[in-house]
This record gives C-alpha cells, structure tokens and sequence, in this order.
C-alpha cells in the first residue's frame, strides 16, 4: 500500500501514524512545506506557493487564494512525483489550507482522503461563546466564504476524517456520512503517571516546590482561557504560599483575533494582575520530553477553552493521570465522562470558580488522584495510539 500525506506543517496529525503504517510495511511519504523535515520510515518532500497573496484581494478570499497557491505548488511537486513512477494508492491532506485540493486531478485514481478539523459558521461555537449570537452582516458573509477551500474537499474526497464528535457535528449533514471520527491518537506509554517525578528544566528547577499548577497552549489567548486563568491565579497563590505556577506557550495569539502590535495578553496580565510574580515561570515552548516532565510533575492541570478544536494537551494530561480543572463545554465534556468522574469541569468565564477548583485539586488529593486514574483509563480504553492507528490502518484498507 502506498500512502502520501499532505500538510504545511510537519509532522502534524500524519507523522505518527506515517511511522507506524511504515513499519506494517506501507510506503509512505509525506509532502509539507516545511524545510527539513525528516522522520524515520517516511520519504518527505517540499511543496511552495510560487507567490504571495494578491495585495489588496477583496478579504473574504484572501484565504482561499492562499489554500489555491499551495495547492497549486503541490500539483507542481506531484507532477515532478508522478515523472519519477510515484502513484499512490490513498492521498490523505488536511482540509482548508489547500494542498490536497487537486489531488484527484492529478492522481484521479488514488482515494482520497480529507482530514477535516473545523468548519467556520457565522454562529459556530466558539463565535457564539464569544460574541453572541448576533454578528455583524459582514462577518456572517466572510464566515460562509471562509469555506470555500473545505467544501471542495467534501465534495471531492471518497471519505473524511475527523477527531472527535463535537468537531463533526459543526460540517453540514449533508456530509455527514462522508466523515468517520477516529482520533489522532495519545501515546499512552510516553505519557503514564510518574507518582514521584519532580520539574527540573534548563534554567527552572522546581524539584523543591510542594505544589505546581500547570497550563499548556500554543498561544496565550481568550481562546485558551489564557486571562481567566491568570485571575484565577492569582486568587490560587495569595491562598497556597507554596504554590508555584508553570505556563507553557508562547506569548502570542494563535487562535482569534491579534492585538495591535507590541501588545499581548501576557504584556497585559503582567500590567494588570496583583499576584507574586516569582512563583509564575513562562517557559515558551518545550521540546517533547520537557513538555512531558511538567505534565507529570502537575498537582493541577488548568485547561481552559471556548467551544473549538480540542486540543492535544488536554488528551495527554489525561494519559498522564493528571489531576485535570478544564471549562464546561461541549468539546472537553465529551472527555470528562458523563458525571465529570475524569476532571473538574468550570465555568470558564468565572475566575473565581477556576481558583475554586484548583485549590480543591491542591488540598483533596484523594479525589485529585482519583480523576486523575479515570481520565487515564478513559485515554487507554478509546485514544490509545496504536488502537487508534491499527483501526485506522484497517479503515484506509478497506476504502
């Protein structure tokens, strides 16, 4: 069986599953526009738009031309593919950036396969959790347009894939029957409970430390939570001297709207929050292994989201057996269990409410422990990667 990937980052959602069809004995190879990218077991190629976006496009299509141009410099890669006798048999791309989106032109007889994340709606979630139900006309506009390059891959893809149910049920039923949900995956040995494990990092040794309230984002943003978990934070550490809080992300918005330049939710938390500078340590981002040190060293894991793409971390602090605080929504319910039994569930939008259930993960440490071995069960019994990589194995077979 040969399988190409596509996607602008490396390795993504594809890396792991790659390696492991690979050593089933798939061929396997990966197209990604970014440069040095390398993974045992899988041949990787680069793709590039051959310019930028249009200067002054109309801006609810700004998007799109970006998705065409890489999708068109991957149609320029795949011919110099197919020269060299390259023809897979399934072609699978993450949706909405475009570089799958003439994959059938190219390989008309490949299957394939879309990798489906979010589909934008004017009253969506996460918009609604934000803003309300009324939006301005022209966002309501710019939202349907902003799929363009996602429905000409429901159209032409022979089937989709999704992570979880919640992320399904945002497409069109229209599609409904075009999309299977199977996880990416959480890799249950590298992420196990470690009872004893203490957080030491270059330049941050927090070995000595009785109780470490963590949080992980790729970006310090409303989307995560990020201000209300600093308030909250700061009602945590006036109450729990001995309380030191390790931040993982980078100072930056990834999801939603940006602040004007110079400015950062960070910059403005560090202005305007009272609390004790000292016991709060921003690392940025962390190579894995770190990343999984901070996990395991957690006395309370802080997961704070709008309804929106679940978020790996959540899922491998489970795996960890971390004693979880995460916002009542419906994306972290369909991880909580049906009576919250894996994670205290808050109300995000109630800073006091946060503080509240992270000193009772620091003071009660039974039930602490005891959400933390349920969350894990619940990872090991339906995310556990290689079940999830053997049944989607046994799925691409089949298409």
């Amino acid at each position: 069986m040969r399988i190409l990937f596509l996607h602008d980052n490396f390795p993504a959602q594809f890396g792991l599953l790659g390696q492991h069809l690979a050593r089933k004995g798939w061929d396997v190879t990966f197209g990604t526009q970014r440069k040095g990218a390398a993974m045992q077991g899988i041949k990787v190629f680069n793709y590039a738009p051959h310019r930028e976006v249009t200067a002054n496009i109309h801006p609810y299509v700004g998007g799109f031309e970006k998705a065409v141009l890489a999708g068109q410099g991957l149609a320029r890669a795949a011919l110099d593919l197919k020269k060299s006798g390259r023809r897979p048999d399934i072609v699978m791309a993450h949706s909405g950036w475009g570089p799958g989106l003439f994959a059938k032109d190219i390989w008309p007889d490949a299957k394939y396969v879309g990798y489906f994340e979010w589909y934008y709606r004017h009253d969506s979630p996460d918009v609604v959790f934000e803003s309300g139900d009324a939006q301005p006309l022209d966002d309501r506009l710019r939202a349907r347009v902003r799929n363009a390059a996602i429905h000409s891959d429901l159209v032409a893809c022979d089937a989709g894939l999704c992570p979880t149910e919640f992320q399904k049920r945002q497409f069109p039923d229209c599609f409904a029957d075009k999309i299977k949900v199977l996880h990416d995956g959480v890799d249950t040995d590298y992420f196990q409970p470690d009872p004893g494990a203490k957080l030491v990092l270059p330049g941050l040794d927090l070995s000595g430390a009785a109780e470490i309230i963590t949080y992980v984002a790729r970006g310090m943003e409303p989307y995560r939570g990020f201000p209300e978990f600093m308030q909250a934070l700061a009602l945590v550490l006036k109450k729990r001297p001995e309380a030191h809080a390790v931040i993982v992300g980078d100072d930056r918005v990834a999801y939603g709207k940006k602040l004007p330049e110079g400015d950062s939710y960070r910059k403005r938390a560090e202005r305007e929050i009272d609390l004790d500078w000292r016991r709060v340590h921003f690392t940025g981002l962390l190579p894995r292994a770190h990343y999984r040190q901070v996990l395991l060293a957690s006395s309370v894991h802080v997961y704070l989201t709008i309804p929106f793409v679940l978020s790996w971390s959540l899922m491998e602090a489970m795996s960890a057996g971390c004693a979880i605080v995460a916002s009542d929504v419906e994306p972290v319910r369909e991880m909580a269990g049906e009576r919250g039994e894996r994670m205290a569930l808050v109300d995000m939008k109630d800073p006091a409410a946060v503080a509240a259930a992270i000193e009772r993960a620091l003071i009660d440490r039974g039930f602490a422990q005891t959400q933390g071995r349920a969350a894990r069960e619940a990872i090991l019994a339906r995310y556990a990667a290689e079940d999830i990589y053997a049944a989607k194995e046994a799925w691409l077979r089949a298409l």
